[in-house]
């Protein structure tokens, strides 16, 4: 036969498969029914499995058997999807333990920022809750999770990513560690200064001190001065209040303009990280869980099964319900060698029914699931 016979041939096989997915799923259909009158659970992996290993039997080389396995896996995906969607038809989902608000109290609420006066974190506090907001700083990320977990602050505000030194990782470590939720965000834009002592020139530092992202972030600039010392700081504002403190001429901070006016130091070049758009994206944090009902990105951790197809598999939800997923990380687990935990954000809201069944199907097909917030 030519390739137009062998291509007939196809064409008169394909209505037959669409036909038997069709009545599948119509069969899946009143497995759901069954499921929701029963209280049965979805998935069911023994099952898959058994399954899996039978219609692989059933081929004759083992081209056509990683094929069938392939087809099927995603036949059952499907099918999962499907009854996943008539149990929240039929109202089984059950209710997320979150409550919605109309908007945060920024007048009376408490916050604290990690560093001292005059860093970003500052300024983002600013400008979400407003200059006049009761805050206090502490001189780490961890002391801030603390004292919102312990109640002596209502928010805090943390910087989670920047668009050119990528995420704080540390951040992503204590999400996952606290028992805090994330109910906002605040993007600010980043222009460092080179700030030294009044009455310093250039000419003058041997020492640059800021936080290890500013000075990566300046690095084209420091580039052009190998002979400095680069030393690490827990803040740029750190930084800024220990050249106040040394009063040493040779001393410098790669800091914001707003932390060079608050420490009266002097400014010796703006605009020193290499990127025009350098941005840090703040999350807000608080230890209720709660969510803004205009609220319209959510935030979740989860764990998968080290399998091939885990991490497509678990994707595919969203694909499923036609939710937008914005963005992956992945975090080492530190008690599990090579084993990773998955941070995704997507587009929507806890009170959307596409994002309850979206959200459903991972808590069944996880290892483990984490709502971080809906902001």
């Amino acid at each position: 036969m030519d390739l137009k016979d062998l291509r007939a041939k196809l064409d008169e096989i394909d209505p037959k498969i669409v036909e038997l997915y069709e009545q599948r799923m119509d069969i899946c259909s009143q497995v759901a029914d069954y499921k929701i009158g029963t209280g049965k659970k979805v998935f069911d992996p023994a099952r898959e499995k058994e399954k899996i290993d039978t219609v692989k039997s059933l081929t004759h080389n083992d081209f056509n058997r990683t094929g069938v396995e392939e087809l099927f896996e995603q036949i059952m995906a499907m099918s999962r999807k499907l009854q996943y969607q008539k149990l929240t038809q039929a109202g089984s989902l059950g209710r997320l333990p979150f409550i919605s608000i109309d908007s945060i109290d920024k007048k009376s609420c408490r916050v604290v920022f990690q560093g001292a006066e005059g860093a970003y974190s500052q300024a983002a506090m600013f400008k979400f809750f407003g200059k006049k907001v009761n805050n206090f700083h502490v001189d780490t990320f961890r002391d801030a999770m603390i004292a919102i977990e312990e109640g002596a602050a209502d928010y805090a505000v943390l910087p989670i990513e920047n668009s050119t030194a990528g995420i704080v990782s540390e951040i992503y470590d204590l999400l996952t560690e606290y028992e805090n939720y994330i109910i906002g965000e605040q993007i600010i834009k980043i222009e460092h200064c080179l700030i030294g002592l009044p009455g310093a020139k250039i000419s003058d530092i041997k020492t640059v001190y800021s936080h290890a992202q500013s000075l990566m972030q300046s690095s084209r600039f420091l580039s052009d001065h190998p002979a400095w010392q680069q030393i690490s700081m827990k803040n740029n504002a750190f930084g800024v209040q220990k050249i106040a403190s040394d009063g040493d001429i040779s001393q410098a901070a790669i800091a914001s303009e707003y932390a060079a006016e608050y420490y009266g130091m002097n400014i010796l070049k703006k605009g020193i990280n290499k990127s025009d758009t350098n941005s840090t994206r703040f999350i807000i944090v608080t230890n209720q869980k709660v969510f803004l009902k205009k609220a319209n990105k959510i935030s979740i951790m989860l764990e998968i099964g080290n399998e091939v197809g885990a991490l497509y598999h678990i994707l595919s939800h969203f694909h499923y319900n036609h939710v937008n997923l914005s963005r992956i990380e992945s975090r080492p687990i530190g008690d599990r060698n090579w084993e990773y935990r998955f941070f995704i954000d997507f587009e929507g809201n806890l009170a959307d029914s596409s994002v309850k069944n979206a959200l459903r199907g991972l808590r069944e097909e996880a290892k483990a699931l984490r709502v971080l917030g809906n902001y």
